[in-house]
């Protein structure tokens, strides 16, 4: 298996060829003459495999990842304590307890660098898919930008709110 994210038990998934003809003579000789002859250039010089009837002409629903985040395999490992802890809080806070009592202030103390470590990890999932869809559909490209910008805002959001809660 050739791609480092694979482990034991998972499927494996055919990657999409890269753009152009260097991924053309790939897929022909990775796939043999059968496959080869199933990929087709579309009208924009971009290497995608045949398609249903259905799909035909329409604008690419993904573009291929290139390398993975730093904490692609461990996103989930880190989100589901700060969901845990989240809720606890949020609990807490419902019931009445104020915003500066020692648990509160634990759970932030705990989550929150969890929680701006993830979302940074996302950022540049986004922006990397930003800048991947550019040469393919600038429109799609300039949307997830305005998600970094908004990622960005909430980033800072969530800086400010811990910083609130810890000095509370």
């Amino acid at each position: 298996m050739d791609d480092e994210r694979w482990e034991s038990g998972m499927p494996v998934l055919d990657r999409q060829a890269a753009a152009g003809a260097a991924g053309v003579a790939g897929a022909a000789t990775a796939a043999g003459a059968a496959t080869a002859a199933a990929v087709t250039r579309s009208a924009n010089l971009r290497v995608t495999p045949a398609l249903p009837p259905s799909l035909q002409g329409l604008p690419p629903r993904s573009v291929p990842e290139t390398e993975p985040t730093p904490l692609q395999k461990h996103y989930v490992l880190l989100s589901v304590p700060v969901l845990i802890l989240g809720a606890i809080a949020i609990t807490a806070l419902e019931a009445g307890v104020p915003l500066g009592s020692p648990l509160i202030k634990l759970c932030v103390l705990l989550a929150a660098p969890l929680l701006v470590v993830t979302t940074a990890d996302a950022l540049v999932r986004i922006w990397r898919s930003a800048w991947a869809w550019m040469p393919v559909d600038r429109t799609r490209g300039l949307f997830r930008l305005a998600w970094v910008a908004t990622s960005l805002v909430g980033l800072a959001g969530l800086i400010a709110a811990a910083a609130a809660a810890l000095l509370a």
